[in-house]
Order: C-alpha cells, then sequence, then structure tokens
C-alpha cells in the first residue's frame, strides 16, 4: 500500500508557523507554561502559545507538572506535540519523539500515574499487519521514559486493550486501571472499556454498565485519577440541549462501583453550536482541560474585517470555530456533584 510521503522538517515548521522569519519562542516560566490559574470562568489555555488558531485538543500533564502534551492536526496529520521545563523555562512544543512517522496519525496522549509511561492513539499497524489509511487501524500504544529523561519507541499496548477492534482515547487511574473507548468489529456504536492492572497486567477489558453506555453516542471519556467520575463527550442524550452536537457531560462513581445517570456540564462547558472533542483532569485533580469550537462572531462593520486580510487575520486566531484547548477549575465538575445528590 502507498504511504503518505513524509513531511520534511521544512515543510512541518511551514504549517506550524507559517514559515515567514524566524519568530522567537517567549520565555515562559512556572506551572503550566507560566499561565495564570482558571476558577469557574472557562479559559482559553496558553492562547498563541498551546492555542493558537490551529486544531488543538487532548491535553495531559506529567505528574510532576513538568512535561506537557497535546494533540495538533493539521492538513492530513495529527500529531502528538510536547513541551518541558528545562533549566527554569519551558521549550517551545515540537512533534513528540514518538509522533513523528507522519506515515501514521497519533493522538490522545495520557499519562500513567508514575509519569513514566505516555498512552495514546496511533494508527500505525501492529508488527506484521499492512497499514491502512485514515482512521480505519486505531489502536493504543504507549512510549516509556528512559533513564535520561527521553521518550523511548512506541509499542503497542497488547491485549485485552488492543485488539481486531477499534480502540482509542485511554486514560488511567491512580492504581493503573485503563479506560479507553472501543468499537466492536462490525458495530456502529462506540463503547466506554475499562481493564484492571493486575499482577503485572491487564485483565479482560469489561464494558461500563448502562447508566454510561446507554442509547446514545459516547466516545473520548476520562476518568479522575481517583476513580470517583468520568467526563466523556455524549451527543443524543438530550436532543433538546444538545441540538445535534456532543456536549461533555459527567457520570459520578460510588465506592460501590455503581454509576450515576450522566450530567450535563451546563452552558459555561457547553456554549450553544460548541462541539464537545476532548476532556482530561489533571494529576492533582485541580483543573479541568478540555477542547472545544467555542468561535467569536465575526464583527462585520468592523474596518477592513470583511478584506480577505481581515479574514486570514480572524482565521489565524484562536475562537475561529476549530477547536481550541480551555481550562477551568475543576470544582464546576465537584459542585454538580454536591448538586445532583440534593
Amino acid at each position: 500500500m502507498k504511504r503518505r510521503a513524509r513531511i520534511s522538517a521544512l515543510a512541518l515548521c511551514a504549517a506550524l508557523y507559517g514559515c515567514g522569519a524566524n519568530v522567537e519562542f517567549p520565555t515562559l516560566r512556572g506551572p503550566y507554561l507560566g499561565q495564570t490559574p482558571p476558577g469557574t470562568e472557562p479559559a482559553l489555555f496558553a492562547p498563541g502559545v498551546v492555542s493558537t488558531g490551529l486544531y488543538e485538543r487532548d491535553l495531559a500533564v506529567t505528574p510532576d507538572g513538568g512535561e506537557i502534551f497535546y494533540g495538533l492536526v493539521f492538513g492530513r496529520q495529527a500529531v502528538i506535540m510536547h513541551t518541558r521545563l528545562a533549566g527554569g523555562r519551558w521549550t517551545e512544543p515540537e512533534v513528540a519523539p514518538f509522533s513523528r512517522d507522519l506515515a501514521f496519525l497519533y493522538l490522545e496522549p495520557a499519562l500513567s500515574p508514575d509519569g513514566g509511561r505516555v498512552y495514546f492513539l496511533s494508527t500505525k499497524p501492529p508488527a506484521g499487519e499492512e497499514p491502512k489509511p485514515g482512521w480505519t487501524n486505531q489502536n493504543i500504544w504507549m512510549s516509556e521514559r528512559a533513564a535520561d529523561g527521553s521518550w523511548g519507541e512506541a509499542r503497542i499496548v497488547e491485549a485485552p486493550v488492543s485488539t481486531v477492534d477499534e480502540e482509542y482515547f485511554p486514560s488511567l487511574t491512580r492504581d493503573g486501571t485503563i479506560y479507553f473507548a472501543r468499537r466492536p468489529d462490525g458495530s456502529r456504536r462506540d463503547r466506554i472499556y475499562r481493564a484492571r492492572f493486575e499482577g503485572g497486567s491487564y485483565a479482560a477489558a469489561e464494558p461500563l454498565p448502562d447508566a454510561v453506555n446507554g442509547d446514545w453516542t459516547i466516545y473520548n471519556a476520562f476518568i479522575a485519577p481517583d476513580e470517583s467520575y468520568l467526563v466523556a463527550c455524549v451527543a443524543g442524550k438530550d436532543p433538546e440541549i444538545t441540538k445535534g452536537l456532543a456536549h461533555y457531560y459527567v457520570f459520578f462513581r460510588d465506592g460501590d462501583d455503581r454509576w450515576s445517570e450522566g450530567v450535563h456540564l451546563g452552558e459555561k462547558i457547553n456554549p450553544p453550536l460548541a462541539q464537545a472533542m476532548s476532556p482530561s483532569i489533571t494529576p492533582d485533580g485541580r483543573y479541568f482541560f478540555f477542547a472545544s469550537t467555542m468561535a467569536n462572531e465575526i464583527d462585520a462593520g468592523a474596518q477592513g474585517m470583511l478584506t480577505l486580510s481581515g479574514i486570514r487575520t480572524f482565521y489565524g486566531a484562536p475562537k475561529n470555530g476549530l477547536f481550541d484547548i480551555y481550562w477551568v477549575d475543576a470544582s464546576v465538575i465537584h459542585d454538580l456533584r454536591k448538586s445532583s445528590a440534593d
């Protein structure tokens, strides 16, 4: 099968930065790229650095807060970007080492509890299998951190996680349980599964109960580090609210492994006409990251807005209708648990 031509480093630079004169990356220090933590109002995360007007999603932070991964889609490519604290300042994001074979697609990074492994979706085929075009060969892969801190060669997470079905969007709890989405072969419905980590390997994967995997579309689910709740993208559960779009819902879990019905995360997280794509929670449980297509209104009356240069300016910034990454204090989720219990 003919594979896509590889994109050179120069072409990749052009795709990401417009390939004009050299642009100096800003000096960023402190946690979360030096950004001011949000309150209960969602805020763009790192505008101009992570949220740039390109198609960004899937943010993951290492437990020590010193590295950030996120997904970036451009042209026909999908890659995982990586930035880290080095010498007290954040490095310019670059394509992660395990995501550089541009013949395949990569998204949805998730960190192990100890930060020593990063799990992700890849369309790279298992050894001995032929590659398939597009998104038709989805499995969960992982890369391990080497002794020098670098990230090693990617390898597939074997069955019972990756199978002949399509698996994607991994998420791990503090005890190593992995949650992920699976589309069983021949089915048109994706479901959320989990596999416990027992005796050094994963036990058989089990679908979550109907309270989560109900008569609706559900995908891209992130489990809280303590496994107390799951945030997922859901469509068709409340059509009068979601208007045909996927919105963020939270499903709460109690100590007896019983799951609540999904609770809509409200209009601040799910504004009208915006689509949900990828949720995540920081390892300390403090912040909720999510991708959204929230868009600014175009001021047609503004001078120059309806010229080509005005439109290019609008489209070259966040909130242009593509996915951007937002963050908000996770108390918005905890408060929903309290109100739903009343």
